[in-house]
């Protein structure tokens, strides 16, 4: 149970995850899953974050002299942070325009009947 403290910000991401995870499986509607989506990368974002920090270390911007590694905090984490964001903005920009076009043909976002849909123009 210590540890749960000490990892509190690794157990809230991989809660947010698995709340995405069974949002993104148990909806129908596609704007939910897309929020199940967003709430998944939300959850990865937060655990690198919470991986790539180090308690009593600053961020590699030199000042005052100090170069010493040991006084810096991993930037990595923070660049795949920030690259990851903006390329889920991106997707999640792709996905609802795409839904608003789905919506636009078919009247519906329920994902069975949108496949009920396209099967009966298939045919």
């Amino acid at each position: 149970m210590g540890n749960l403290f000490v990892n509190f910000g690794e157990a809230i991401a991989m809660l947010l995850f698995v709340i995405g995870f069974a949002n993104l499986l148990l909806h129908k509607n596609l704007i939910k899953k897309i929020i199940g989506l967003n709430i998944m990368d939300s959850a990865i974002y937060l655990f690198l974050a919470e991986k790539g920090y180090i308690a009593g270390r600053g961020v590699p911007i030199v000042v005052d002299g100090v170069q010493k590694v040991e006084a810096y905090i991993n930037p990595i984490p923070s660049g795949l942070v920030l690259t990851g964001i903006v390329v889920s903005v991106s997707v999640s920009a792709l996905m609802l325009s795409l839904t608003v076009c789905l919506y636009r043909r078919y009247h519906t976002l329920d994902l069975d009947e949108i496949s009920t849909l396209l099967r009966k123009e298939d045919k």
